[in-house]
């Protein structure tokens, strides 16, 4: 999903500061943050789309109930470490990427301020309804998160793999028994690398092994640092690395397994539910949706309609 735009936006999320692991340690309610030393001219040229121009809809707006709407805040877990979609400026505390404009942006159709807040990904769901409002944060849809959560669908996303440039190691990305492979904590990928690992296991191969981090910026650099063979991730995800390392990374094989991200709300919560569903197809219909996408270079992903928890295999 890598793009020619997308290649020219300079970011901060695979900087010299995270590739030496300078980065704070995060903590299940702060992600990981970006050092002093990342705030270059490059980071200094990252700019959200501005999405001050989209005005309040009085009719979604009064389908949000007084549960979301009493504090005048849309409260927002994220997990800032995977760019494009999330990650942080060069201040070290900003949240941008193309979901935290979607999310300013509804927001804004809402009439309330937008307060996102910095989270280890596997510790968001569990909190929504409770501490956020909303989840945002690349999540894929899956028959297991929809018993936890309901969703409302706005992009689409294959997975993908890297490894270093010239794939030195000559990973096969149709056998990965015996490798060091990184991924996320909590994302599908590390679901799927499990399944995969007890395939080895059972074929009577060499076992995986599997380094989980709680940031994908931390997955990443395994790979670029020559501690794991191959990362697996979010295709945008992968792309964005790729053309962030200055050569470091190449993709492995094609995208597979396309499949919608959504942002998760409280289960059972139709009203919530149903206003997010109108304020996202409303970006989509005016065309500010297609604009923040553009600005990331990741319009390829573009859906044309918000659905709430749409079927997935």
């Amino acid at each position: 999903m890598q793009s020619t735009k997308l290649k020219s936006i300079m970011a901060i999320a695979l900087s010299s500061a995270m590739l030496f692991a300078t980065a704070a340690c995060g903590t299940s309610d702060k992600a990981d943050a970006g050092t002093d030393s990342a705030k270059g001219s490059d980071a200094a040229t990252i700019t959200s789309y501005d999405v001050s121009s989209v005005e309040k809809d009085d009719a979604i707006a009064a389908l949000l109930p007084e549960s979301v709407t009493k504090d005048g805040k849309l409260t927002i877990g994220t997990n800032p470490s995977y760019a494009p979609a999330e990650f942080l400026d060069a201040d070290g505390k900003t949240q941008i990427g193309y979901d935290m404009d979607l999310a300013r942006a509804m927001g804004n159709i809402f009439g309330l301020d937008t307060e996102i807040v910095s989270s280890n990904f596997d510790t968001i769901i569990p909190a929504i309804g409770s501490k956020y409002d909303l989840g945002i944060a690349a999540f894929t849809i899956t028959k297991e998160r929809m018993k936890s959560v309901d969703f409302v669908s706005y992009f689409t996303a294959g997975m993908g793999y890297a490894v270093a440039a010239g794939n030195p190691k000559n990973v096969d990305e149709n056998d990965l028994c015996g490798l060091n492979v990184a991924v996320e904590t909590g994302t599908v990928e590390e679901e799927a690398i499990n399944k995969t690992a007890k395939q080895c296991k059972a074929d009577g191969k060499k076992d995986i092994t599997i380094q989980s981090s709680k940031q994908q910026t931390d997955a990443t650099t395994a790979v670029v640092t020559g501690k794991a063979d191959v990362f697996f991730a979010d295709s945008p995800v992968v792309g964005y690395a790729i053309a962030q390392t200055d050569g470091q990374l190449e993709q492995l094989g094609k995208d597979f397994d396309e499949v919608p991200n959504a942002i998760a709300i409280k289960k059972g919560d139709s009203q919530t539910t149903e206003a997010v569903q109108k304020a996202m197809q409303k970006l989509m219909d005016d065309g500010t949706y297609t604009k923040i996408l553009q600005h990331w270079g990741v319009e390829s992903g573009a859906l044309d309609k918000a659905e709430i928890n749409p079927a997935v295999e």
